[in-house]
């Protein structure tokens, strides 16, 4: 009756395992099929390429890159150290409040400060005002579509990913250390340069690479502030030059960057070592008083305000001038958000159901040959896919099962393309790596006795699954559920290229209202978008971890 037990049990059936190596074959079909697209194109697409889009997309795109890389890295680690290792009036608030702008899509910040620093706008009417200047021709402030606009906009809509991943580190560094390097004649500023900082890079290249992943999938706000990057790029040439080849081979090129990332953030993690498993003494925070006080809670405050407090501001003040005006809702805007929550809700249900399969069949359970690894780390590679690449990858296949069910069963028209099943599959391949890691944490948390007990109770391993573990994974597929909810509604990228006809989403609608300079419309979707995605950042915000005051 025992003998399963003492011979090791295998996780999952062939069934299970083949399901999970289909899903991460489907992550990985995009990239085939682009490959395939580029190298087939003729040559002199390359030609052209490399003369005339390629060296200034690249160029610019590098120039962005790099200027949000910087202005991350300052922000995040910055007042990452405030926070953590300094106590100061607000502190306690600010902990939080510095993960609002991940509520924020880039491109809603972008949309928001054209407006408010319009030439003629509420922020420079006033300091023109100020200043005693009567009209924008005697003083304006520098043009917001601009490489420095771009990169002020990302850098701080982006910075929490580096704030999270480096006060997480500098919670955890023994205050022992920096007391020996201050008993040794060190400044605080210096004990943090030679001693926190450098214990804390693994965990900035982590924050740093998902920030540049970000800022290299976006494209509404790099295409709003006029800033020719790769991504602007392949949608271009795909749209306005219907140049499918073209946009293929500059998405291959972005692939480029995104290995490099990657490799940036496996380099993070590789280089993460931990010491004695012995508790070691977090450090005290360091009470600020006068001045000090008044410019860490300055220094903290100014990212959440230009980050957060005043785009929303924004959008919650044109909104409202909207409905006090009587204008209202429009039957458009009413038929993008009901289409936002189906395609966010049908995503949501294929990424968790298929996130389930593959950590199911990856689990090591109570088995004692370990399966393989390899699904669950190819079905992450998607979230590190920009949208466009995914669009362009899934075009090819998707109008080749088209066409085959056209002669097959009669069907008229685009049935994958025209039902919105492409876009479905985009946003599920691009989001499936939120739903494996969360079920794999839970299915990390469970005992293997309570699997052994059912299996002793001859319950078989699909009922132990739906009897023992569905219950307790709730609370791990509820969270991943509402992360890939939130995304699947903020996406643009892919949404663009690949949604039917006359189908638009919130993103979208903003997209074109923005395009048309129309603020007010495109307020309400904004507004929207940014009122479901305060719902995980607040979630998120109750699990950090909060230092002691001194």
């Amino acid at each position: 009756m025992f003998s399963f037990l003492r011979s090791g049990l295998r996780p999952v059936g062939p069934v299970w395992q083949g399901a999970s190596w289909m899903i991460a074959l489907g992550v990985l079909a995009p990239i085939a099929s682009l490959a395939w697209l580029a190298l087939g194109a003729d040559w002199a697409h390359w030609q052209d390429l490399l003369r005339y889009v390629l060296p200034d997309a690249a160029a610019n795109t590098a120039r962005l890159l790099a200027g949000v890389g910087l202005l991350v890295l300052i922000v995040g680690t910055g007042c990452a150290w405030l926070v953590t290792a300094h106590d100061f009036p607000g502190r306690r608030v600010l902990q939080w409040a510095l993960l609002l702008p991940l509520a924020m899509p880039a491109y809603i910040v972008a949309f928001a400060y054209l407006d408010l620093l319009h030439p003629i706008g509420p922020v420079q009417g006033a300091l023109r005002w100020l200043l005693g200047y009567d009209s924008p021709r005697q003083w304006r402030l520098p043009d917001l579509r601009s490489m420095g606009g771009a990169i002020f906009v990302l850098g701080f809509t982006l910075y929490p990913y580096v704030y999270m991943t480096a006060r997480a580190m500098f919670m955890t560094q023994p205050a022992h250390l920096l007391e020996a390097a201050r008993s040794l004649g060190e400044t605080r500023w210096g004990a943090f340069r030679r001693v926190a900082l450098p214990m804390a890079r693994p965990a900035l290249a982590v924050g740093l690479s998902l920030a540049l992943l970000e800022a290299l999938n976006d494209i509404g706000a790099s295409e709003f502030l006029g800033v020719h990057t790769l991504t602007v790029s392949v949608y271009t040439t795909w749209i306005t030059r219907s140049d499918l080849a073209g946009a293929a081979q500059i998405a291959c090129s972005m692939l480029l960057a995104v290995v490099a990332l990657v490799w940036l953030e496996r380099q993070g993690r590789s280089r993460q070592r931990f010491g004695s498993a012995q508790r070691m003494r977090a450090m005290t925070p360091h009470r600020l008083r006068g001045g000090g006080a008044l410019l860490a809670l300055l220094a903290c405050s100014l990212p959440v305000i230009i980050g957060f407090v005043a785009p929303a501001a924004y959008l919650a003040w044109e909104s409202g001038k909207r409905f006090v005006q009587g204008s209202g809702v429009s039957e458009g805007l009413v038929s993008s958000l009901l289409n936002t929550l189906g395609l966010a809700l049908g995503v949501t249900l294929l990424a968790v159901a298929a996130g389930l399969i593959v950590a199911w069949a990856t689990r090591t359970g109570i088995s004692t040959r370990a399966p393989s690894r390899w699904p669950a780390q190819l079905a992450a590679l998607g979230y590190a896919l920009p949208g466009t690449v995914l669009a362009i990858g899934l075009l090819t296949p998707a109008l080749a099962l088209d066409a085959g069910f056209a002669r097959l069963f009669g069907i008229e028209g685009l049935p994958l393309m025209g039902q919105g099943i492409v876009l479905v599959a985009a946003c599920v391949i691009r989001f499936l790596v939120m739903p494996v890691g969360g079920i794999e944490a839970g299915l990390a948390r469970i005992p293997p006795t309570l699997e052994q007990a059912s299996r002793l109770l001859g319950e078989s391993r699909l009922g132990t699954l739906r009897r023992v573990h569905l219950p307790l994974l709730r609370p791990a597929m509820a969270t991943s559920a509402m992360l890939v909810f939130v995304d699947a509604m903020k996406e643009l990228p892919a949404t663009l290229l690949l949604r039917p006809a006359d189908f638009d989403t919130l993103a979208t609608w903003l997209y074109a209202e923005a395009a048309r300079g129309t603020y007010e419309e495109g307020a309400i979707a904004a507004l929207c978008i940014v009122a479901v995605g305060l719902i995980p950042v607040m979630l998120l915000a109750r699990t950090q971890p909060s230092v002691g005051a001194h």
